[in-house]
């Protein structure tokens, strides 16, 4: 029986994501799983990205979140949902966001960096990251890691690979989805640093 320190697991990010990838069995045959199909998914991200931002757009909810300044965004803001659209300024910049985080999880390396990454994904949807008026609930996150994973399935199960490097494939990316909704719920406890 393995001993698990579980107070270093609310206190070492990477303690956590290693004890996460190892209980799930996330290891180098679902990186390279990942890693594999760089090639096909790549140039389909931007569609990815779009069915996303359909969704969060489609639900008043999730589009309120996108009326406020986003972290490091400096053109005009929307009035209201009401004017939000798939085209709007700010929406474009946090589409590249999401278009660059799916990248991330495709082509970078499982290292100490990319945990942190990964980690300050989940903080930055809360108060406790970029702007202090944006508080994405946590049911709100829930729901997109959903929609996320249920994306990514879909897109890869269309991508024509053998039936086992697909199942490799999506097994590999529902693994890595939990570790970062793990990492996001984190943010959503108290006390986080």
């Amino acid at each position: 029986m393995k001993q698990i320190n579980e107070a270093t697991l609310e206190e070492d990010i990477q303690a956590r994501y290693e004890f996460l990838a190892d209980f799930m069995g996330f290891g180098t045959e679902d990186t390279a799983a990942i890693h594999g199909c760089v090639a096909q998914l790549a140039p389909i991200i931007p569609r990815m990205v779009d069915q996303t931002y359909k969704k969060l757009l489609s639900y008043d909810a999730t589009a309120r979140h996108f009326v406020p300044r986003q972290h490091g965004f400096e053109g005009p803001l929307p009035e209201s949902t009401d004017s939000l659209s798939a085209d709007h300024a700010q929406i474009q910049f946090r589409k590249e966001h999401l278009s660059r985080y799916l990248m991330s999880l495709v082509g970078r390396a499982y290292d100490a960096k990319m945990v942190n990454y990964l980690d300050i994904v989940g903080k930055m949807h809360t108060p406790k990251a970029g702007n202090k008026e944006i508080d994405v609930p946590l049911v709100q996150m829930n729901a997109l890691m959903g929609l996320l994973s249920d994306i990514l399935t879909d897109t890869i199960a269309g991508l024509g690979l053998p039936q086992d490097q697909m199942l490799k494939t999506i097994r590999a990316f529902n693994k890595l989805l939990w570790i970062q909704n793990d990492l996001i719920n984190r943010h959503y406890q108290s006390p986080v640093g």
